[in-house]
């Protein structure tokens, strides 16, 4: 069994690859995750949900 913060770290990773994908990534990095909309951030969590969903590691 994963350990918390293994999975914890993947989730971050997912979500980083998503808003790279999305053009977001580089608000992400000037600004954290507060400087999306919050339909971008409801992007890259229904994103992220149907991967995990789907037994995606990434995309």
């Amino acid at each position: 069994m994963e350990s918390h913060a293994k999975i914890e770290q993947t989730t971050e990773y997912m979500k980083l690859e998503i808003a790279q994908e999305l053009g977001l990534l580089d608000r992400v990095v000037k600004g954290g995750w507060s400087a999306l909309t919050a339909k971008e951030t409801g992007r890259i969590g229904g994103l992220l949900a149907t991967r995990r969903k789907n037994g995606q590691p990434g995309h």
